[in-house]
């Protein structure tokens, strides 16, 4: 349990600040739970996120045990790109729901860590091991995961710092940009809860950035990298720009009566979504490390048909 005497370098800052200083190891968000969670006492009032501090405060601060993961291990395909005893990174499956919740209990990709991974970052809680950040159930693609609490914070603090490079294939209608920069903010969608979008209340600043583009007669395969990582964000600001995700029914990618040349579009059973490229510091030693998850299948085969102007057989 630490316990601490406040400085005068904390004297004039925040609780939740002057926290950060003393336990470095624990992130910021990790902090603020901690206060809203009464598992920091003062000896001179009430802890509070926003209090500011004076010299001399006895600070104790209780870190509760990482909750363990209660999920069953299952057995289900699971491609592992790289384990180590730090982290593993996977390439996650179109279909696969990266959590158990409402209607998926069984069947998840923690399901699947469990299995193939055993022993997982408990701070994400019961249901959520390893998990420092997730992909749509439609999307496949690479993702990290966190073997332990240490590896899980080094993580987390460079995916809020923006410290990430995430890159992402799709194909998209029409032809926008290279160098295209999309920067609206995304929240929950006022008229339709299961959607997002830029005319949310309390949106979330979001960056998606056009990279590289590849026309294809009406529809164009591109590159695109993320400076953040918001619900849905690639599919709302590509659709919000009039380029949606070909094969996306909730943010307008999917068209009825389509002219011959598109018939492999009709071969597509999600949106044309792929995270490839994932780069950042290992948590081991901090060394750059880069990750890629190729192309699967099912988009291949579309793209392969579109490229050579005849559906797929």
């Amino acid at each position: 349990m630490p316990t601490f005497l406040t400085d005068d370098a904390d004297a004039g800052r925040r609780l939740d600040v002057v926290l950060a200083r003393h336990l470095p190891d624990v992130s910021r968000s990790q902090i603020q739970r901690l206060i809203r969670e009464n598992h920091v006492t003062l000896d001179r009032g009430q802890a509070k996120t926003g209090l500011v501090m004076k010299t001399g405060v006895l600070v104790d601060v209780v870190l509760p045990e990482p909750t363990p993961a209660v999920p069953a291990a299952e057995a289900l395909p699971l491609v592992v790109l790289h384990d180590d005893a730090d982290i593993a990174v996977i390439d996650k499956p179109a279909g696969m729901v990266v959590h158990p919740g409402a209607g998926h209990a069984h069947g998840t990709l923690v399901n699947a860590l469990l299995h193939h991974l055993g022993g997982l970052s408990g701070i994400g809680g019961a249901e959520r091991p390893g998990l420092v950040h997730r992909l749509d159930r439609g999307t496949s693609g690479v993702m990290v995961i966190a073997k332990h609490d240490r590896a899980h914070r080094y993580l987390a603090q460079q995916f809020h710092d923006r410290q990430v490079v995430k890159e992402y294939v799709t194909l998209v209608w029409g032809t926008p940009a290279v160098g295209k920069t999309m920067t609206t903010s995304i929240g929950r969608d006022p008229n339709k809860r299961s959607k997002m979008s830029s005319r949310a209340r309390r949106g979330r600043t979001a960056l998606t950035r056009v990279e590289a583009v590849e026309p294809l007669d009406g529809v164009s395969f591109i590159r695109t990298s993320i400076g953040t990582g918001r619900t849905h964000q690639i599919r709302v600001h590509l659709s919000e720009a009039g380029h949606a995700v070909v094969g996306d029914a909730l943010y307008g990618g999917v068209r009825p009566r389509l002219p011959g040349r598109f018939a492999p579009i009709a071969q597509l059973e999600r949106p044309f979504l792929h995270a490839e490229r994932l780069a950042f510091a290992h948590p081991a030693d901090g060394r750059p490390v880069t990750f890629t998850a190729p192309l699967p299948p099912d988009l291949v085969k579309v793209l392969t048909a579109l490229r050579r102007g005849r559906a797929p057989e």
